[in-house]
């Protein structure tokens, strides 16, 4: 550790002598002092973004606004936080990490925190339907589909998310109909939302580095009118669907919680696969089955 600092407090030394702090200091002195005291933790998939450039750009995509009410999943070293707090006060950072809480709230303590992991976060308790929530972060690999499908199911609470995922995860998220990305993910965000890849990040501007390339994702949330039970129906349906990818439709439906229908006479041709449907495709399967149930 004694290395370590000896390193970093003369640069601490040179700004406070100066009186300048540019941001890419300012971004230098935080991870070397918190890498010090808070090694990322693999169990929570932690790989922190230290590069100012790309921080710079992921800003620039959130666009926060004054108004805004924004939720930060994982601020870790509070590098985006700080640039988040500079434009509104209505941001909720959720860390699950408690070292990395103690450190947030001794530099930002007009922050908000909520010290738990974010899949536990009741969102109905830090938002209404006439105010809806923004949500930003660098999301854990790990746990990126469990993330998205728990905004999908509160989507009438938000407005939209901007995340960092891994690339592989991204093209999935963004694929079009017959191309090898397209699957459930890709069919589901499309039906609730636009969602847009805005540009790939290298592995190198993140501490640890990880091992495969990230992009970030711009997910926009549309005012979804269906009904409640008609919108899970149609993700049972899309998983449905997807759940033996090689097989034609009317094999995969015919194994699936759905097996029962009849789907003859639905519109849609059964010898299709699911790669081969559009998002209305699948809306069409789903209300045959309401169709179907109501008689």
């Amino acid at each position: 550790m004694t290395k370590q600092l000896v390193t970093v407090v003369p640069q601490l030394k040179y700004i406070y002598c100066h009186g300048i702090a540019r941001d890419s200091q300012i971004v230098f002195i935080i991870f070397e002092l918190m890498k010090i005291t808070n090694k990322p933790k693999k169990r929570f998939g932690q790989n922190f973004l230290q590069d100012e450039n790309i921080l710079n750009k992921v800003v620039k995509e959130i666009n926060p606004q004054p108004d805004d009410l924004i939720i930060e999943i994982g601020p870790g070293y509070g590098s985006l936080t700080q640039r988040l707090l500079l434009a509104t006060e209505n941001l909720i950072a959720v860390e699950i990490d408690n070292e990395l809480v103690i450190n947030l709230k001794e530099k930002f303590p007009q922050l908000q925190l909520i010290n738990e992991d974010f899949l536990e976060t009741n969102l109905s308790k830090v938002t209404t339907k006439e105010r809806r929530l923004r949500i930003v972060g660098n999301i854990p690999y790990n746990i990126t589909s469990p993330i998205l499908f728990k905004l999908i199911e509160k989507n009438k609470l938000i407005k939209d998310a901007v995340f960092m995922v891994q690339l592989e995860v991204a093209k999935r998220m963004t694929a079009n109909r017959g191309t090898k990305d397209y699957g459930i993910l890709a069919v589901v965000l499309k039906y609730f939302s636009e969602t847009e890849l805005c540009f790939k990040i290298s592995p190198n501007v993140f501490y640890p580095k990880p091992k495969v390339f990230s992009a970030l994702v711009h997910i926009h949330f549309k005012v979804i009118t269906q009904p409640d039970e008609e919108q899970k129906l149609f993700i049972a349906m899309v998983k449905a669907a997807f759940g033996n990818r090689r097989k034609t439709l009317k094999n995969s439906l015919g194994n699936s919680i759905f097996h029962e229908i009849d789907f003859s006479n639905s519109g849609i041709d059964m010898s299709l696969r699911a790669e081969n449907l559009s998002v209305d495709d699948f809306i069409k399967l789903t209300r045959h089955v309401i169709k179907c149930s109501s008689k």
